[in-house]
């Protein structure tokens, strides 16, 4: 066959100039029109509506953190310290196997103080000081809900839109619906804070899952070498590299001409990619160019690479450079026991960097069409699980409700959508599923979240299945 192969130019070019044959039928099946047989005379657009953001910052608290000590003030619980949780409250929920078997199940009220901050009144803990900066700039969703009860299947949820691995995650989604926009650095970049312990975290939750490879997300790790195999060995200068890569798309090329495999131009793409990165990644990664007034807004542990300040700061330079979905994760939340101490630290990790993302952005005008996430997978019990003592509780894991809040890229500022019930224990207005919430962030980027699919073993998969509404009373 000597007709020009449809599958030939890069995803830039096969948006910018709407390529033909098999490369628009996959085009139109993904933004829900007919195939065509003939290109159209003009671009087909890349979203389904005007997107109010160009990029997001997902910063996930790995490991469910305690919205009764955060954000949802519960002064019932200090009223009923010590007392059983009313078994009316609980109805039929399911426990874990970490506390079905306690013979009671005691209210814990939180050990620390709220207050109202900001012209919106939000409740905030003593835990969270910096946060106080920011009230006004954030939604707050206190009405989160989801199956899931354990680690694994709750986060897989969050990133995927199903408790069973193997499908690909939101970044992914959003890299194959939307592409790129800066051709030196991935679409998608993760970045997982160093050291943190707690419940594992894997490079599927980034994957993927059955789209084609390029779509998966890249990790970035601190230190000077941040991408795995990125910098030339001893010895290996660029030009000689450039020969080597030539010689292997060449070959690359001579394969895909014979058996027309999708996932070798892939090869092609990520071998180029990764021979800019070797430029482009070192320059995004040092933060020598950044002036004293980023460490003192961030903190001192912006300056250490790894840690979840210096990924705060590291996400803002890559949006910068119109990365187009950075996700960070944090782990560590997981407080079963000693939750006083445990979650004190956490905070203080998190806290002021979380804060300083949301005022940099907006000092820099790009917080208008940046969508800033942080939420975990999901909360913790009001009743505490082991021994309650006068100082010391733990939680257990719990899906029914728990908070998350987003911030600029279409957001309505200074909000608080949902309600808990006086106990913290259900939500009674204005739930927010994880589907409604993935639809929600879709929609923010000009995606129909029922119209980005995938035809996969004979069935139309999408990131919300076959769920999920827009929570169109959080848009701006």
């Amino acid at each position: 066959m000597n007709s020009p192969d449809p599958f030939a130019s890069n995803r830039r070019v096969f948006f910018k100039n709407g390529c033909t044959s098999v490369g628009i039928a996959a085009l139109a099946s993904m933004l829900g029109k007919d195939a065509v047989a003939d290109a159209p005379a003009a671009p087909l657009p890349k979203t389904h509506f005007e997107p109010k953001a160009k990029r997001i910052i997902y910063l996930f608290q790995s490991g469910g953190p305690a919205q009764q000590d955060l954000f949802d003030y519960k002064p019932l619980l200090t009223k009923m310290h010590g007392q059983e949780l009313p078994p009316a409250v609980r109805g039929e929920q399911r426990l874990t196997g970490m506390s079905v078997n306690q013979s009671s199940l005691p209210l814990a009220s939180s050990k620390f103080k709220f207050s109202q901050h900001g012209e919106s009144g939000a409740w905030l803990s003593d835990l969270l000081p910096h946060h106080r900066g920011i009230v006004d700039d954030v939604c707050f969703i206190k009405s989160m809900h989801t199956e899931a009860i354990n680690h694994d299947p709750a986060v897989t949820m969050f990133q995927t839109g199903s408790q069973i691995a193997g499908r690909p995650s939101l970044g992914s989604w959003l890299s194959y619906g939307l592409g790129s926009e800066n051709e030196d650095l991935p679409a998608f970049i993760v970045l997982v804070t160093a050291g943190q312990g707690g419940q594992p975290l894997y490079s599927r939750l980034w994957g993927n899952g059955f789209l084609d490879s390029q779509y998966q997300g890249v990790q970035f790790r601190g230190g000077s070498d941040p991408v795995l195999y990125l910098s030339n060995p001893e010895g290996i200068t660029p030009s000689r590299r450039r020969a080597q890569l030539d010689a292997i798309n060449s070959l690359n090329q001579h394969q895909f001409g014979k058996e027309l495999d999708g996932e070798i131009e892939s090869r092609i793409a990520q071998y180029e990619m990764a021979f800019r990165m070797q430029s482009s990644v070192p320059e995004v990664a040092d933060f020598s160019d950044e002036p004293e007034s980023t460490f003192e807004l961030y903190g001192e542990d912006a300056r250490t690479p790894g840690t979840f300040a210096a990924n705060c700061l590291l996400a803002r330079r890559l949006a910068q450079r119109d990365v187009r979905f950075i996700q960070l994760y944090h782990q560590g939340w997981d407080q079963h026991s000693n939750l006083p101490k445990q979650i004190a630290g956490q905070a203080k990790e998190t806290d002021q960097a979380s804060a300083a993302l949301v005022t940099d952005l907006k000092r820099l005008g790009m917080l208008d069409d940046t969508l800033v996430i942080w939420g975990g997978e999901f909360g913790r019990t009001s009743y505490t699980q082991g021994v309650l003592s006068a100082d010391n509780y733990g939680r257990d894991h719990h899906p029914r409700c728990f908070t998350s809040w987003m911030a600029g890229g279409g957001i309505k500022p200074g909000i608080t959508h949902g309600t808990t019930d006086e106990f913290g224990y259900n939500v009674i207005e204005n739930g927010v599923h994880v589907h409604d919430f993935n639809a929600t962030i879709l929609h923010l980027m000009g995606i129909d979240h029922e119209r980005l699919t995938y035809k996969y073993q004979g069935r139309r998969f999408r990131l919300t299945d076959v769920h999920g509404s827009v929570i169109n009373d959080i848009l701006a």
